[in-house]
């Protein structure tokens, strides 16, 4: 029963997860994602574009800037950084500059 419980969890948190673009490397394990949204504007009704910058961690470094992302929150790993990568959905088609470093 506790089994079925903690897999039905997993499964919730799994939903939970957002595709965004990567803005920057912030250092060897952290990426800067930003996450847009459109949100009505409460009085005249025009869309308004909105971002969500979050910090996340990126363990192997598969990630590069420009790349579209999915990410899940996690534990907290430092003051702000509290979401985790899952998978790079589409590679970024900025040019690589020596190093691999974009540039």
């Amino acid at each position: 029963m506790a089994e079925a419980a903690r897999q039905e969890q997993s499964e919730k948190k799994m939903a939970r997860s957002v595709i965004g673009t990567v803005m920057s490397i912030s250092g060897e394990k952290t990426i800067n994602v930003g996450i847009d949204n459109m949100v009505p504007h409460r009085k005249y009704g025009k869309y308004i574009r909105r971002r969500t910058k979050l910090l996340v961690h990126d363990p192997k470094g598969e990630a590069a800037k420009g790349d579209r992302v999915e990410i899940i929150p996690c534990r907290p790993l430092s003051r702000r950084k509290s979401w985790r990568l899952v998978r790079v959905v589409r590679r970024s088609d900025l040019p690589m500059g020596p190093g691999g470093k974009e540039g």
